[in-house]
């Protein structure tokens, strides 16, 4: 079965769920894997969080099983509870100074835009935001309308693989490359890609690059990583200085890791369940032909777009190509987000995003190998009811 696999899922049967992107869903088998993990934490702590008595060893087990899924080396992996705490990690250690530039877009994720805005007002750099041509068509405009404001006082280059609030897969291939030949460090949030479309961080080149598995990989909340290129790792620092930090950022670590790794791995008591489950999300999706799920789900999500688009005569934000497989952002009539969100959750049971931006009001569609094409005739008529739209066709 392609698509309507919820079986496996914890879902609440009652609610129709078209909103994987915010924080997932967890298979039934995964989460199992992760009650485990905390069960035998929970009967010897001291043993399990013993560096040399398993907890260094299942660390970087995890870290090698992602690496072989995101193209990377295992040492420059590193665990965090999410994407956004791993680019703060970054954005707090780059040695900004006033009059430094920090080059983003008008697409990026609000947690990460106040990050940025912390960062300047702590350092006294100055942000700079590239509006990106809509309806996103063409790689060429994506990258000049980047390159086009790049001088020599930009420092950083901070874009999202794929944007949260409009759903757009960005081409940043050209403009990383363009970043390291102005030797502008390159910070990527991949918060919606392990998963989601295939990653090669290795040719990619981005020098730091953060995800979360417990989105579009199916792991438990609370498992991301921050990818860091090996002659930037010495300058970042982790949020708590503990057991794994050392002085001398180039030397081994404590634990038999790497300083990076150690330093931001060992970094008091906490619980690593949630990302000691990424290789068990990734033997669930193995056994599955997830390559046709996947595509059964993108082909749902662009017809329900394309009819939602039919129904308010709104042009959509990309072509296909530079849209997220399994999501997208639906303009819909002008509206208060909130009362629309509450309207199709209190009269429908239809759990999806609804937010305003840059003047524009959007639904955000996510379709996940548990949805249905009866879920997307649900969405429609309950639109369509709600704004006063045409019967979709």
């Amino acid at each position: 079965m392609a698509i309507g696999l919820k079986a496996p899922f914890l879902l609440d049967p009652e609610v129709v769920f078209l909103n994987h992107g915010s924080f997932g869903a967890c298979p039934a088998p995964v989460f199992d894997r992760f009650l485990a993990w905390q069960r035998q934490l929970e009967r010897q702590p001291v043993a399990f969080l013993d560096p040399d008595r398993g907890y260094a060893a299942w660390m970087a087990e995890t870290r090698t099983a992602l690496s072989a899924e995101i193209g990377a080396r295992a040492d420059d992996i590193v665990g965090f509870a999410n994407a956004t705490s791993a680019l703060n990690a970054v954005a707090r250690s780059l040695p900004l100074k006033p009059g430094d530039e920090i080059l983003t877009t008008d697409h990026e994720y609000a947690a990460l835009e106040k990050t940025w805005a912390f960062v300047a007002a702590r350092t006294g750099a100055r942000i700079v935001v590239a509006e990106v041509p809509l309806p996103l068509a063409d790689a060429a405009a994506f990258t000049a309308a980047l390159t086009d404001k790049m001088t020599d006082r930009t420092r950083v280059l901070f874009l999202s693989h794929i944007t949260s609030p409009t759903a757009l897969r960005f081409p940043i291939e050209a403009a990383v490359a363009a970043a390291r030949e102005r030797s502008i460090w390159s910070v990527i949030d991949g918060a919606h890609t392990p998963g989601h479309i295939p990653l090669d961080l290795e040719a990619l080149g981005a020098d730091f690059y953060a995800g979360n598995c417990h989105k579009w990989l199916l792991t438990p909340k609370g498992a991301g990583f921050l990818h860091a290129r090996a002659e930037h790792q010495p300058m970042l620092n982790p949020h708590v200085i503990s057991h794994g930090w050392q002085p001398d950022r180039t030397a081994p670590g404590p634990f038999g890791g790497t300083a990076f790794v150690d330093a931001m791995e060992f970094q008091g008591t906490r619980d690593p369940s949630a990302w000691l489950t990424v290789p068990a999300a990734l033997d669930f999706r193995a056994g599955l032909d997830w390559q046709q799920i996947a595509g059964a789900c993108r082909d749902l999500a662009t017809e329900t777009g394309a009819r939602l688009a039919a129904m308010t005569g709104f042009e959509p934000l990309s072509s296909t190509e530079f849209r997220a497989p399994q999501m997208i952002a639906m303009p819909v009539p002008p509206c208060d987000p909130m009362w629309l969100k509450n309207e199709l959750y209190d009269r429908f049971a239809i759990e999806i995003p609804v937010l305003e931006w840059k003047d524009r009001s959007i639904v955000r569609l996510s379709v996940q190998c548990y949805n249905t094409p009866d879920e997307m005739e649900m969405l429609l008529d309950a639109l369509g009811e709600i704004l006063s739209l045409p019967v979709a066709a």
